[in-house]
Parts: structure tokens; C-alpha cells; sequence
């Protein structure tokens, strides 16, 4: 699964969760340092990128638009790099079943 992390997220875990999402990236690593939502929704779809965001604006463009790309927000407060790369680290199987559905849009992860 390739995930691309935006720009509200820190760019170190690209690094921090490459044992389990080898073929992540984050946006400033492929040239979308603060591109609008636009231009990295184009890029996730036209790269088979799932988007990871702590805003609900590519959810909500989800909802929108439907997929590709997918979408997994992370609802999280203000809190620390170490405690978002826990969440999709805890939640892997629930990334991968949603990886492989047909039909499923965005996931919500909290």
C-alpha cells in the first residue's frame, strides 16, 4: 500500500513507519510542499497513492468525488509525531482490509 502523507503531517514518518508501509511518502518528498489539496489529490490518483491527512478536507472531498484516490483520516488532536505513527501502526490489518476493498471510500482512524 502506498501511502502519501500531507502536509500536516510530519514528513520523518515517511521514515518512522517504513517497516510496515515500505512505499510511503510524504508531500514534500515528491515536490507538494504546500500544494493545494488539488494538486495532491491529482497526484495520489494518478500515482496510486492513498492520502493520509489530519484535516477533514481530502475526507471530505472523498465524500465528494468518491475514489481513487483513497483516503485515511486521522482524527487526532494536537498531539506528537511518535503518537500519530502509532495509528496506522495499531490499526495495519483495519489499513490493509481497506486497501482491498472496492467500494470503501475513506477510513477514519482515531
Amino acid at each position: 500500500m502506498k501511502l502519501l502523507f500531507d502536509q500536516n503531517l510530519s514528513h520523518h514518518l515517511v521514515e518512522a513507519l517504513a517497516d510496515v508501509y515500505p512505499d510511503c511518502q510524504h508531500v514534500r518528498n515528491v515536490g507538494l510542499k504546500a500544494s493545494p489539496d488539488t494538486q495532491v489529490w491529482n497526484f495520489a490518483r494518478s500515482n496510486g497513492y492513498t492520502i493520509v491527512s489530519k484535516d477533514a478536507d481530502f475526507y471530505q472531498r472523498s465524500l465528494l468525488l468518491s475514489f481513487p484516490p483513497k483516503v485515511i483520516w486521522l482524527k487526532l488532536g494536537n498531539c506528537s509525531t511518535q503518537a500519530v505513527e502509532q495509528l496506522p501502526r495499531v490499526h495495519w490489518e483495519d489499513v490493509q482490509e481497506f486497501d482491498v476493498d472496492g467500494e470503501a471510500t475513506f477510513l477514519i482512524l482515531s
